[in-house]
């Protein structure tokens, strides 16, 4: 880097000199070069702007390995990044394209996966690869991708662009469980850590799990590892996920207890085999009712856990109006600057109270009653069903609230 060497007894007059004109580099420590000099990192893109008093003598000299300043050593990722960026574009800095730099960012590994709306202005596109290698040192990643819109192909197929690096392949880690997946092909949701760890603590063992929407694995994992289920059937149609699915299967020693059914999940051939059945399609699972009905064991019933999107109305319920008090409330964690660990799936950012709202309890209470309908209509006897428990999963949007329903299915006594 490019620094003013000078004497010691002028070193601080040259530093305050350099930092009234915003001229130095704070980023590395004045060191020591040779002939006993002190030498004062500059900024290089300013060195054009370089004017000092005649009775400071000083000359132009190159510091090969700078030391960071405690100054540098304390910033954030977000902070690093920046004045990185800065350094790069030099004289064309603008506060537009400030704007336009990333604050937060998912790490899967040595991969980062920007936001969508990051560098997405017209000069940043300009720089090419340099911008990517930049970036991609000053978050200490080696390969970078950015995000787009999910696609509407009913897979919710990501739209990920990889732009350093050779594959999008990524191993992520929740509650001990290795997931690997192709982060340009498939969907993954950190922000759903709180329903996994609840899946994990579920009593199943013994019994057989019916996956319905498998993913990669989001969940057939939990219920596998964790939750000490006998066997899986994890259904799912993306060809991508079920690579994914296949490989995590491999990676946490459970391919013998679990058998992949490629293909639509209404389509699904299996009857009368599940003690528990997951939902865990958003917005609505609901066209899978019929086939989770089907698949739970006729004699003994199960529970079935259903996942829904709900619309809360915004006004404050009055006193009066009975409150269910909820076994557990889970907010979504907030965005902070640096790396998003539980990032929200559509900006949602409102805290999740720790109680059952009224439109929840409505929606648990219909859902149970069409269940019912459904498993004596097809078994041509009553059956009863039950609310175990309504999980509150985030905040999807404003007052749309991520749910799951714990409903437990049984055939009814003579």
């Amino acid at each position: 880097i490019p620094a003013l060497a000078t004497e010691p007894q002028f070193a601080q007059r040259l530093r305050e000199h350099l930092e009234e004109e915003q001229l130095l580099d704070g980023r590395y420590r004045l060191q020591e070069v040779p002939g006993g000099r002190v030498a004062l990192p500059v900024l290089e893109e300013k060195l054009s702007q370089l004017q000092l008093p005649r009775e400071m003598p000083c000359g132009l000299v190159r510091i090969q390995d700078p030391v960071p300043s405690r100054a540098a050593r304390r910033q954030t990722p977000a902070q690093k990044l920046r004045d990185e960026l800065r350094r790069l574009l030099g004289e064309s800095w603008s506060e537009e394209l400030e704007r336009n730099v990333p604050r937060a960012w998912q790490r899967h590994g040595d991969l980062v996966l920007l936001s969508e709306d990051s560098f997405r202005a017209a000069p940043w596109e300009k720089l090419g690869p340099v911008l990517w290698e930049t970036v991609a040192s000053a978050l200490g990643a080696r390969r970078l991708a950015r995000r787009g819109r999910v696609l509407p192909d009913g897979m919710r197929s990501p739209s990920v662009t990889l732009l350093l690096g050779q594959d999008g392949w990524v191993e992520h880690v929740d509650n001990g469980i290795r997931y690997t997946f192709d982060v340009t092909k498939c969907m993954f949701s950190p922000g759903n850590i709180t329903e996994k760890l609840r899946v994990a603590s579920l009593p199943c063992s013994g019994e057989v799990l019916v996956d319905l929407y498998a993913g990669i694995g989001y969940f057939t994992l939990p219920y596998l590892v964790h939750a000490a289920a006998a066997f899986a059937h994890a259904c799912e149609w993306n060809s991508h996920a079920v690579e994914a699915l296949r490989r995590n299967l491999v990676l946490n020693g459970v391919q013998d207890r679990c058998r992949i059914h490629h293909g639509d999940s209404r389509q699904l051939e299996l009857r009368d085999v599940a003690d528990r059945v997951n939902l865990g399609l958003i917005p609505s699972s609901e066209e899978g009712w019929p086939v989770a009905c089907r698949v739970l064991k006729k004699g003994t019933g199960g529970i079935l856990h259903i996942h829904h999107n709900v619309e809360t109305l915004p006004a404050t319920a009055p006193p009066q109006t009975p409150v269910l008090r909820a076994e557990r409330g889970s907010p979504e964690g907030a965005v902070s600057e640096g790396e998003a660990q539980h990032p929200t799936e559509d900006g949602g950012k409102e805290t999740l109270g720790a109680r059952i709202r009224p439109e929840w309890q409505r929606w648990a209470e219909a859902t149970g009653a069409r269940i019912q309908g459904l498993l004596a209509e097809l078994h041509g006897q009553p059956w009863r069903t039950s609310i175990l428990h309504i999980e509150a999963v985030k905040s999807y949007a404003p007052h749309v609230h991520h749910l799951v329903l714990d409903l437990e299915c049984r055939p009814a006594l003579p």
